[in-house]
């Protein structure tokens, strides 16, 4: 049985200090025995203090991004080893924004991702269509071109390590939502391409999560989905009681 994930993306919110309340608020709220998954990723200003927030508790840390290359000179950027030295165990890799916002190609995504997981670091890999895409009903070939790039020449081992975040684009930020029909259709047409590139096994262990404007009050059906294993929250997870009510939709 796959694990169940519930992923904050804080993107460019929270100084360390907020970041250290958000924790200690979290600690108060979560329920014993929670058998979820929880993945925080600040800014990286911010991932040393939630390091240390976060020790001693069940709660993982990722980053926002990484670049592929091990050092030299990329001004700005940070490597998959500097991760690891501050904390972290997992990174997002190719959300949306980063495609859209800053350019980031899938021959990119994929040297990011070769490289994050030769330092032993869990990706989460950001998937998903455009509005444009979907109307033009390009959403399978879309996501069979990213996933194909993305995990190119990846064994079932390194497999293992990756967690797929589905992310229909016209879904971030402006307060839609897919439907729960929608996500499933698009989620199981992920697990579909695993399948056919990797096998049955990596297919029927890989997490698939959601992310799209999800709030509490909008994922509750979309989390009783077959092929949906959590979920990746952005606006929603800045607010400790906001991220546990999305937590107890997940059954």
């Amino acid at each position: 049985m796959r694990k169940k994930i519930l992923a904050a993306n804080w993107k460019m919110h929270k100084t360390p200090a907020e970041t250290i309340a958000f924790v200690e608020a979290l600690k108060k709220l979560l329920p014993q025995n929670n058998p979820v998954e929880i993945i925080i990723a600040p800014p990286f200003t911010s991932l040393e203090s939630a390091a240390k927030a976060v020790k001693d508790t069940p709660y993982l840390l990722a980053a926002q991004n990484m670049h592929w290359e091990t050092s030299g000179a990329f001004t700005g950027e940070i490597s998959a080893a500097m991760l690891k030295a501050v904390g972290c165990t997992a990174v997002l890799i190719g959300h949306s924004e980063r495609r859209r916002l800053f350019g980031e190609t899938d021959e990119q995504i994929h040297k990011k991702m070769k490289a994050a997981l030769s330092e032993g670091l869990r990706a989460i890999f950001c998937v998903g269509e455009t509005l444009q895409e979907r109307e033009a009903r390009k959403m399978p070939l879309v996501l069979e071109k990213q996933l194909t790039a993305g995990l190119k020449g990846l064994s079932g081992g390194r497999l293992s390590h990756v967690i797929i975040a589905y992310e229909p684009v016209w879904a971030i930020g402006t307060g839609k939502v897919a439907t729960a029909q929608e996500a499933e259709a698009a989620q199981k047409h992920i697990r579909k391409i695993i399948w056919d590139h990797f096998g049955m096994a990596s297919a029927s262990h890989i997490p698939i999560l959601y992310g799209g404007s999800v709030k509490p009050d909008n994922f509750s059906e979309i989390a009783a989905q077959p092929n949906v294993d959590g979920a990746l929250v952005g606006g929603a997870s800045l607010d400790p009681k906001s991220f546990i009510e999305i937590l107890g939709q997940m059954k």
